[in-house]
C-alpha cells in the first residue's frame, strides 16, 4: 500500500490544488481536492495490461471547466431540482438555474467547484482520503450551513468504498454522490454500448421531457429500461429518446448497502459491481458526450462512457411520496457506496 501527494495546480485566486495517489491491491487510484473528483483509476486486464478506466482531463485548468462533471463529487443536491425551488417547513428558497428552468447537482458554484480539505490515512489493509467542505447558510440559495465529510478508501479487495456524511445545523435537502464516468476498457478507447449491464432495480423513475420525476415509478419489466437480466447496454438504447439518463429504484432494504449495479466488458474481462445504502442510481449512458478533449490526447466521443451515480431521487425536495432527503440536527446524513473491481 501507498500513498503519494503532489501539487496539482494553482487556481488563479492562488490557492493551491492537491492531487493523492492511492496504491492497494492491483489498484492504482488518484483523486484531487478540487472538486474531491476522482482524477484516474488503472485497472489490470485479462490480457495483463493496465489501463486508465475513468473519463477526465490531465491538468486542473480543464477540471476548472467541467461541463460533463467528470469524477467530481456532486452536492449540495446531487441531479435536478424543479423550476430551481424548492418549499421547506412553509418557506420558499430559490436555487440559480443552471440547466433551463431547473437546477443541477447544486447550482452555479456546487461542490463540484469548490477545494476540500483533505486528509490522507491508512488503516487496516486499506488507503483513504477523508475530504470536508462547509457550505454556509444561504449557499446557492441553500438553507442552514453543512458540514460534509466524503471518505474515499481503496483497500487490497481492490474495492473503493465511499462515505458520505454530512451535517446541518437547520433542516436542508443533502443528496451526495461521485460522478465517476467510466469506460472498462480504458479512457478514449471508443464507446460503452457493448458493455453488459445488469441493474437491481424493478422500478425507475419516470421523469419528462426536462428529466424531472413525474412522481410515477415505473417497473421496468419487458420495457428498454429494463436491465434485470444482462445486456449490452446499446441494445435497446434506440428506444430511449435520448439515451439513457434515469434514476432507477434500488431494489432492497433503504439504508442497507446492498447490490446496485455491475457491469461486464468482454475484451478485457473487466467486471465493476456497485453496491449502495441510498434510494436510487442515475444510470447515464454519456449521452452528451460529443468527441471533448480528455486524458493525453482521447477524444470523448458520444456514449465514451457511463454514470452510476448512487443518490436520493432527482427532485425529491418538491416530492413529499419519494424518500426523504431533508436532513438537519435531528437528522444527519450518512450513506455509503462500494465499488468493487475484477477483470
Amino acid at each position: 500500500m501507498k500513498i503519494t501527494k503532489n501539487i496539482f495546480g494553482i487556481l488563479a485566486s492562488g490557492e493551491s490544488v492537491e492531487l493523492y495517489t492511492l496504491k492497494a491491491g492491483d489498484l492504482q487510484f488518484s483523486l484531487s481536492t478540487y472538486g474531491a473528483a476522482w482524477v484516474s483509476l488503472y485497472m489490470p486486464s485479462k490480457r495483463g495490461l493496465k489501463d486508465d478506466v475513468l473519463l477526465g482531463y490531465s491538468t486542473l485548468t480543464e477540471y476548472t471547466h467541467n461541463p460533463n462533471f467528470f469524477g467530481v463529487t456532486v452536492g449540495r443536491f446531487a441531479n435536478r431540482i424543479s423550476h430551481g425551488r424548492f418549499t421547506l417547513n412553509g418557506t420558499t428558497y430559490g436555487l440559480y438555474k443552471n440547466d433551463g428552468e431547473n437546477t443541477l447537482h447544486g447550482g452555479r458554484r456546487g461542490f463540484d467547484k469548490r477545494v476540500w480539505k483533505a486528509e490522507a490515512y491508512e488503516d487496516k489493509g486499506s488507503v483513504a482520503v477523508r475530504f470536508e467542505l462547509e457550505s454556509p447558510d444561504g449557499d446557492e440559495g441553500f438553507p442552514g450551513t453543512v458540514k460534509a465529510a466524503v471518505t474515499y478508501t481503496l483497500n487490497n479487495n481492490n474495492e473503493i468504498h465511499c462515505e458520505y456524511k454530512a451535517k446541518a445545523d437547520a433542516p436542508t435537502p443533502i443528496n451526495l454522490t461521485n460522478h465517476a464516468y467510466f469506460n472498462l476498457q480504458g479512457e478514449g478507447f471508443g464507446d460503452i454500448l457493448s458493455h453488459e449491464l445488469t441493474l437491481f432495480s424493478s422500478h425507475v423513475v419516470e421523469s419528462d421531457a426536462q428529466l424531472i420525476p413525474t412522481g410515477n415509478l415505473l417497473p421496468v419489466k419487458d420495457t428498454p429500461f429494463s436491465f434485470l437480466q444482462r445486456k449490452p447496454i446499446g441494445r435497446d438504447i434506440a428506444q430511449v429518446k435520448g439515451g439513457y439518463d434515469h434514476c432507477y429504484t434500488v431494489d432492497g432494504k433503504l439504508g442497507k448497502l446492498r447490490p446496485c449495479a455491475e457491469v461486464y466488458e468482454g475484451h478485457t474481462g473487466r467486471m465493476l459491481k456497485v453496491y449502495t445504502t441510498q434510494p436510487g442510481v442515475q444510470f447515464y449512458s454519456g449521452n452528451f458526450l460529443n468527441g471533448e478533449a480528455g486524458k493525453s490526447g482521447s477524444r470523448y466521443i458520444k456514449h465514451g462512457g457511463f454514470c452510476l451515480e448512487t443518490q436520493h431521487y432527482p427532485d425529491s425536495p418538491n416530492r413529499p411520496e419519494f424518500p426523504s432527503c431533508i436532513f438537519g440536527p435531528d437528522r444527519k446524513y450518512h450513506e455509503e457506496a462500494l465499488f468493487s473491481f475484477d477483470w
